[in-house]
């Protein structure tokens, strides 16, 4: 069984989630400009996509890395900025009226509430979203999200990798240098990439395309918003 916390509004652990973040950011841009304007295909006009790279510090995604090599970016081209458009309109935080995006007056609320917006926005984005349907692939892995959480619980209390956690999973050695490529593609966009955004897990990725290497830690905020079966199985930390 996998349970959620509400944490006080100003519980520092909310920091670690890119995701809680973009929708704060999103939803208080669209209060206090009383819109955010959309193309004639309903998503966000390229001024504010601009704005959302340049203040949402997406880990991988700084707006160097994405005005490098172009100077126009569209919401497609930002993914996790048309995922978010698309959750705050399934959990009616925002609406589109007459071409514009706007916050419905639950939004308005929890875009002053981290602790109540994170509770109402993560366990639906982690547990409900088909994750494989905005991955590049459509391949999607075997499992269940209890499963997957309460044995990363185990495998990363002190930090492990992404092929070790795969293994862990499914018996093969597979990583992106292998015949398995596709199905460790599968476990990491739907699996650990939704755990990351959601700010649960970190990933440090090290050596090029040819050696690369991705170990994946637990934040604070798992610890803090998160309760796991396995969690009685775990030693307690101990802070010097």
């Amino acid at each position: 069984m996998i349970e959620f916390r509400t944490l006080a509004d100003d519980h520092p652990d909310l920091g670690h989630s890119p995701l809680l973040r973009g929708a704060l950011l999103t939803l208080q841009f669209a209060g206090e400009h009383g819109s955010i304007g959309l193309t004639k295909s309903k998503a966000f006009k390229r001024v504010f996509v601009h704005w959302a790279v340049e203040h949402f510090d997406w880990p991988g995604k700084s707006p160097e890395e994405m005005f490098r090599f172009q100077k126009v970016i569209n919401e497609y081209e930002f993914p996790p900025l048309e995922l978010l458009h698309f959750l705050l309109i399934s959990l009616r935080l925002g609406r589109h009226y007459k071409g514009e995006f706007r916050t419905t007056k639950r939004g308005a609320e929890l875009a002053d509430s981290p602790g109540r917006l994170f509770a109402e926005l993560i366990p639906y984005f982690v547990l409900q979203i088909d994750h494989a349907s905005y991955a590049r692939f459509d391949d999607r892995p075997v499992g269940t999200w209890d499963i997957w959480m309460n044995v990363i619980n185990m495998e990363a209390a002190h930090g492990t990798t992404e092929a070790a956690l795969f293994e862990t999973f499914y018996g093969e050695p597979h990583d992106w240098h292998t015949a398995g490529w596709r199905e460790m593609g599968a476990f990491s966009s739907c699996v650990l990439r939704p755990l990351a955004w959601a700010g649960l897990i970190s990933e440090i990725r090290e050596g090029d395309h040819g050696s690369r290497v991705c170990h994946v830690f637990k934040t604070p905020l798992w610890r803090s918003a998160i309760r796991l079966e396995t969690d009685v199985q775990l030693a307690p930390i101990c802070i010097q």
